[in-house]
């Protein structure tokens, strides 16, 4: 079966199906694809670091044996719990081996009892046996791993600080997760580095001055910047950042992203203002950082949400092409952040 709604998602991982043997975890960002892999580990099995209960395989395991993960999937547990057999590939060399493995596996041909967990990088939906064998078999389950949204993102933050008993306010934390990149593996560590700079157990909740200095001065590159400055009519300049940004690792649908959220903003603070909030006042509550606030009027008092709403389609047309395979999505992005600069300077600004 198919678990791709996020609700569908969280339940399970909270609480795996008993009926379910197999389950083929896949997509881009190899960091949501292994935290994921380890919560639903720590459902599965009391000990997941436990060598006796857990085989913890890679397709070169597989390469240098043919028969291993029959093996492992046939093996009794030796402590009495039940066995997870974990693999991680990092290729498609063994899909269509791993996906015999999943339909015999999940048809009851090695041990009933063992639980096997694959995790795998983005899989094609017509090319890939493997994620065909776990979509088609009663008790096996697919779920298809996306990036992080900016939301995701701000949720990792606030509950990896509070483990250590620290936080950032609204500011801050808008702020941060702006800067953080968007692979979840690398965002951690940057988290938890700022946990450590904060103080572990100091009690202490950040604001965005206190962040300077751990943060340093935002480079010019960022994407941020540079859907403000489409938004605000300056082409040039958009596309120059962009193209920084490209230069320092920050991709296209990164870029797509950051002026969809800037789109949302302006909406919210337009839709607040229309119910009689006044504009700093709305644009406070829509999470505008006070250093970009006054640039942010300035647009605010341009834009409308009819401009706004014929302006949407564009956007996510941009973030639905950036995400096809081989899609040329930093040229998709500077079109993108040219035509909202296009309609920015038609609007006088």
């Amino acid at each position: 079966m198919i678990l791709s709604r996020r609700p569908d998602v969280e339940r399970f991982l909270a609480r795996p199906d008993a009926a379910i043997r197999c389950v083929l975890l896949y997509g881009r960002d190899a960091g949501v694809v292994r935290d994921r892999a380890n919560q639903l580990a720590g459902k599965v099995t009391e000990r997941p670091d436990d060598p006796f209960d857990v085989a913890l395989l890679t397709d070169r395991d597989l390469d240098a044996d043919g028969a291993r993960l029959e093996s492992e999937l046939s093996a009794q547990s030796m402590m009495g719990g039940r066995r997870l057999v974990r693999l991680r590939l990092s290729a498609d060399k063994a899909d269509k081996v791993v996906a015999a493995a999943v339909t015999a596996h999940a048809g009851g041909a090695f041990n009933p009892e063992a639980f096997f967990l694959i995790e795998a990088g983005e899989l094609p939906a017509r090319a890939s046996a493997l994620r065909k064998a776990a979509e088609a078999a009663a008790a096996a389950a697919a779920i298809p791993c996306y990036e992080d949204e900016p939301g995701d993102v701000a949720r990792l933050v606030r509950e990896t600080l509070a483990k250590d008993r620290v936080g950032l306010d609204a500011d801050a934390l808008a702020v941060f997760v702006a800067r953080l990149p968007r692979e979840r593996g690398v965002a951690r560590q940057e988290i938890e580095r700022l946990a450590l700079y904060l103080g572990p157990g100091s009690g202490l909740t950040a604001s965005a001055k206190d962040l300077e200095p751990f943060l340093g001065v935002e480079p010019e590159a960022s994407l941020s910047e540079a859907a403000a400055d489409a938004f605000g009519g300056r082409a040039a300049e958009a596309q120059a950042a962009l193209r920084r940004a490209a230069a320092e690792g920050e991709g296209g649908p990164g870029a797509v992203r950051a002026i969809g959220m800037h789109l949302g903003r302006l909406r919210r603070t337009l839709t607040l203002a229309k119910r009689g909030a006044g504009l700093q006042e709305a644009a406070k509550a829509s999470g505008v950082f006070w250093k970009q606030e006054r640039e942010f009027l300035r647009q605010a008092r341009s834009w409308s949400l009819e401009d706004l709403d014929r302006l949407q389609p564009e956007v996510l047309g941009a973030d639905r092409a950036c995400k096809q395979s081989g899609a040329p999505d930093q040229l998709i992005a500077e079109r993108l952040a040219l035509a909202v600069a296009g309609r920015a300077r038609k609007l006088g600004l």
